[in-house]
């Protein structure tokens, strides 16, 4: 009897220690898993340029194409993914190295290497099979890859991660069904307006991806005098599956010149700059005059998760709390620089003055454009 009424009273003590204990727990993983404020940037300042030009070749490749470039901080070297769709040659990124020590000038980008992306049965993609976009390095020797895929030939958008020296397919992240192309052209992503953008946050826990421009069962696609409602995708990287999804309304840019069929603005990159929902976002519009190129501090901080919402037809948008934005730069006033097809952005070493910031440009294969990068430094509250 002595030794019931002892077990049965320590029960009593230890439910409410337990109960204390799982609502202490449950309170720290609501406080982590909150979107907090990033620091303030200040300023941006312009290190310099350097090209390649059209029809270079390295390895027995035409290195261009380059849609997205992430910083690989251990090595101190850049991938730059080619969204060559197997066409020129096969589909690969590229090793760059790239001296700032006295600003970014001509010849300062150095390639080092080419790898061919192989799929899970080691073999190079098909032609057409893959339209890479977005690269984002990881702390496992693998990069992710978003693919646009083709919706005219019903070809499906992708983000898989590959690996860094071999270049093989390792593992394919889901991609929602609203995503994917029909024949019936009712829903899923628009032709060449998909996964254009890539990130990975710093503790390795999610990745971000985005549509360059709104699903078809969504708003009307973005053009220079008007906006569209895109979709931020998040992937929790330790389950392998897509946790939310956040509305980003691109800014509209002025028309020079009217030529509907090649006029668009769009999200083309985002770059993760903390693990707590703050990024770099890069909008780029053609405006029938030239590019038109920015730069905006971007926050998930009480931005509404729509994964639930099939078309942003069907709501009223007003409703919806889309992510903060605030500009940062319109390359517009950047002096004695003609701005190409930028579409990539990542963030590199730190330097004396502030941390490094890359930017590079699909030249599209064209003679008339070159492969382009743009070096900066930005400044924020923490190291004014």
């Amino acid at each position: 009897m002595i030794k019931t009424s002892y077990m049965s009273l320590s029960r009593k003590l230890l439910q409410p220690i337990i109960l204390i204990f799982l609502g202490l727990l449950f309170t720290v993983i609501f406080i982590t898993r909150q979107t907090t404020p990033a620091v303030p940037v200040t300023a941006v300042n312009f290190l310099g340029e350097a090209t390649i030009s059209t029809g270079f070749s390295f390895q027995g490749t035409e290195l261009g194409g380059l849609s997205g470039i992430t910083y690989d901080s251990t090595k101190d070297v850049y991938y730059a993914v080619s969204d060559d769709r197997s066409e020129k040659a096969l589909a690969r990124f590229y090793t760059l190295q790239i001296n700032l020590n006295q600003g970014l000038q001509q010849g300062n980008v150095t390639p080092l290497k080419v790898t061919t992306l192989l799929n899970t049965e080691n073999q190079p993609f098909e032609r057409y099979r893959i339209d890479a976009e977005g690269i984002a390095v990881t702390n496992r020797e693998t990069v992710f890859i978003s693919s646009e895929g083709d919706a005219q030939r019903l070809i499906n958008p992708f983000i898989k991660e590959f690996s860094l020296t071999s270049g093989k397919e390792l593992r394919s992240l889901p991609i929602p069904e609203r995503f994917l192309p029909t024949a019936s052209r009712d829903r899923g992503i628009r032709n060449n307006n998909a996964f254009e953008s890539l990130t990975v946050t710093p503790n390795q826990q999610y990745l971000y991806t985005a549509t360059e421009n709104a699903l078809l069962q969504d708003e009307p696609i973005g053009r220079p005098d008007t906006s569209s409602p895109c979709r931020i995708l998040q992937y929790d990287l330790r389950s392998g599956k897509r946790s939310h999804e956040y509305l980003y309304i691109t800014e509209a840019v002025p028309t020079q010149i009217n030529l509907p069929r090649f006029m668009r603005v769009g999200l083309v990159d985002l770059f993760a700059v903390d693990d707590n929902g703050n990024f770099i976002s890069l909008e780029r519009a053609f405006t029938g005059l030239g590019y038109s190129i920015r730069l905006y501090e971007v926050s998930l901080t009480d931005a509404d998760d729509i994964s639930d919402i099939e078309s942003l037809r069907q709501v009223e948008l007003s409703s919806i709390k889309p992510v903060k934005k605030r500009l940062l730069l319109d390359l517009k006033t950047l002096k004695n620089v003609t701005l190409d097809n930028i579409e990539g952005v990542t963030l590199g070493p730190a330097l004396t003055d502030g941390r490094s910031l890359l930017l590079v440009s699909d030249n599209n294969f064209q003679p008339a454009q070159r492969t382009q990068f743009l070096a900066f430094t930005i400044q924020s509250q923490s190291n004014d």
